[in-house]
């Protein structure tokens, strides 16, 4: 009796199809997990301007002159202006990826202000925060409005 041990060809092809399945899985839920993630990462640098739009106001009165739908967000004369805010909305851009980008809005005598990027996850919808203090999503794009 002559007797061998290990494993028939079916048998490992069939356990390489079975990994190849489970891999096809796991990589399909971990794309979504990573949009959802870039979401999160807009949505808490958005944020952060508002904060930091409520320390600008504190120290010069006001949010600055006109920007209207500025999608890049340069300025040199009011909230956007700022360092800290900047870099935000550079994080928030670059977590937007390949989508709209952000909008960044301060109504004419520095009254108001409002930001917005579209979200991943979810194409079409964007995350909006203004000088109310509101930050909700929403489905129509900021474009030169200063409230969400």
């Amino acid at each position: 009796m002559n007797q061998r041990r290990g494993f028939t060809l079916i048998e490992l092809l069939v356990v390489i199809a079975i990994i190849g399945i489970l891999s096809a899985v796991v990589l399909a839920s971990l794309g979504t997990a990573r949009s959802k993630g870039s979401d999160a990462a807009i949505e808490s640098d958005i944020n952060g301007i508002r904060t930091q739009a409520q320390i600008y106001f504190g120290n010069a009165n006001d949010y600055g002159t006109n920007v209207a739908d500025e999608s890049s967000c340069a300025a040199t004369d009011n909230l956007f202006a700022d360092t800290t805010v900047a870099s935000q909305v550079a994080a928030a851009d670059k977590a937007n990826g390949p989508t709209a980008g952000v909008t960044c809005n301060v109504a004419a005598g520095g009254t108001a202000y409002a930001v917005s990027a579209e979200l991943v996850a979810t194409p079409g919808t964007y995350y909006c925060v203004d000088n109310t203090g509101s930050g909700t999503t929403t489905s129509a794009a900021l474009g030169s409005a200063t409230k969400c």
